[in-house]
């Protein structure tokens, strides 16, 4: 009977190992894949067709999409942050590697990449006007801007600053205006109001109709050819790689301002256009179910719980280093002043750049969002808890000493106490920052209300932006109320004011 059991558990083990050992060859076989895309309509389109086409084969997919622009996105690649993300070859050659002799095939494998076979269209860089303002003008070409100097000119950011964008085209075309930054997705509304005369446009956007735009002819052959392709990393399973193949010269020109004009409507989110083309075109079976579509209030209680676990970790982390160190740096003014000096250098870093400059030590997602949170909340813990201490009555200090209290004592016992309200208004200013600062945390797939937000912005869709902007307004009112009551409940009386304001500042 010994023996039976003995056998029993034996077995038990061993199928108990089998399974673990299973399990975990198949996780080694199908790796997660990290499928990511830019902030623009078409660019969510062809990554969800990309992700769709690797689940139908069998792999889990995780998505990142609408991450910041090129530098951001190409960096999570090379990073492996992801594994693919929808790319151009003009992108590639002109605003990544600035290097157009070279091939393109030799710079991708220095950097472990590789171009998947091009899609099948070619989405270049144009220059857009009104219809109407073109006729006024009889502006057909881009040569006939250079006569045009009372033009107001707008370009998107990415635009502005690339190389191959409006510094090498002013050259080229010897053109006077000046250029003013504009986000993308309200570019075309700026054209038809006649608030804008020229914007940046691609070839293949499906709001041109719809706007009544022209394109005008880039006679001096500026713009390189921008084929769109599939950039995976050079480690992609060969089979994900067989899979995303698929979509090899199968969208044309045609096609794909068709496929934008669906998105740019508002009736049809990126998954279920590209599902759509998919199926209709025999790549994918249909899948209803993969596409049913999130509700309004789960989608805004996800992303508000996700902005709120963001903006926490960050204050939480903020205070656990700032207020030791900057009370302790309080009997040091040199030191302090170092300290003041390292914060607000920070600040002045601009945030889509912070997670640009994190993304390479610490990939994407919660931890770099996470980490621009905590050093953008240090300043105004780190000023306040300073100022509150060195503003301190120094007669009280002296009454201290001659009390016999210690340093710690009078740290303890008089001056925190005294100078809490300060201190408490550094803490309730960075909380705020944070939650402003955490609808960025989107752009290198963090989520949070950001995400709405930029989804919005790329797809002119005014409810996505107000899904993401007022319970963004409504998080910032409820910590400037929740921390006027821990003020009521911590602070003494007679050491704030009736509107919350510490009276030192009143």
């Amino acid at each position: 009977m010994s023996c039976l059991h003995t056998r029993q558990g034996l077995r038990y083990w061993l199928t108990l190992l089998l399974l673990v050992s299973t399990c975990a060859h198949a996780s080694i076989d199908q790796p997660v894949i990290g499928v990511g895309s830019k902030t623009f309509g078409e660019s969510y389109i062809l990554a969800e067709m990309a992700a769709q086409l690797l689940e139908s084969d069998g792999f889990k997919v995780e998505r990142k999409l609408g991450l910041g622009g090129t530098l951001i996105a190409f960096e999570a690649l090379k990073t492996g942050a992801i594994d693919v993300y929808p790319e151009y070859t003009g992108t590639l050659t002109e605003a990544v590697y600035h290097q157009q002799t070279d091939p393109l095939a030799t710079q991708l494998a220095g950097d472990d990449l590789q171009l998947l076979t091009p899609i099948g269209f070619n989405n270049s860089y144009a220059l857009a006007m009104a219809r109407s303002k073109a006729l006024e003008i009889n502006a057909r070409r881009i040569s006939d801007l250079v006569s045009q100097t009372d033009l107001v000119i707008g370009f998107s950011l990415e635009f502005l600053n690339r190389g191959d964008g409006w510094p090498s085209l002013q050259s080229r075309y010897a053109l006077p205006q000046q250029p003013k930054g504009i986000e993308h997705a309200l570019a075309y509304s700026a054209l038809a109001r006649g608030q804008l005369d020229v914007t940046d446009a691609y070839t293949t956007d499906g709001d041109i109709e719809s706007f009544d735009l022209v394109l005008l002819e880039d006679d001096l052959n500026y713009f390189p050819r921008y084929e769109a392709a599939l950039l995976v990393r050079q480690d992609l399973p060969e089979r994900a790689a067989i899979a995303l193949e698929k979509l090899a010269g199968r969208i044309n020109e045609t096609t794909m301002q068709t496929l934008n004009a669906a998105l740019s409507g508002g009736e049809n989110s990126a998954a279920t256009i590209a599902n759509g083309f998919l199926v209709e075109n025999g790549l994918i079976q249909a899948n209803i179910a993969t596409f049913a579509q999130e509700t309004t209030s789960a989608s805004i209680l996800r992303h508000t719980l996700t902005h709120l676990k963001l903006t926490g970790l960050a204050l939480l982390l903020a205070c656990t280093v700032a207020l030791p160190l900057a009370l302790a740096l309080t009997r040091h003014p040199r030191g302090a002043n170092i300290l003041l000096y390292v914060t607000g250098l920070i600040q002045t870093v601009p945030s889509l750049a912070m997670l640009a400059l994190l993304i390479p030590l610490f990939g994407l997602g919660e931890v770099p969002a996470v980490i621009a949170l905590f050093l953008y909340s240090l300043l105004p813990i780190v000023r306040n808890t300073i100022t509150g201490i060195f503003g301190v009555d120094p007669l009280l200090r002296q009454v201290a000493v001659a009390m016999g209290l210690n340093a710690r004592e009078r740290l303890t016992r008089i001056e925190i106490p005294l100078a809490a309200p300060v201190i408490l208004a550094g803490i309730k200013t960075a909380a705020v920052i944070s939650v402003g600062t955490a609808t960025l945390a989107a752009f290198v797939g963090a989520g949070g209300l950001g995400e709405p937000i930029i989804t919005g912005l790329s797809l002119n869709n005014h409810a996505l932006i107000l899904q993401g902007a007022l319970p963004a307004a409504g998080l910032a009112i409820a910590v400037e109320l929740l921390f006027e009551g821990l003020e009521r409940a911590l602070i003494p009386r007679h050491l704030r004011s009736g509107d919350g304001i510490p009276n030192s500042f009143v």
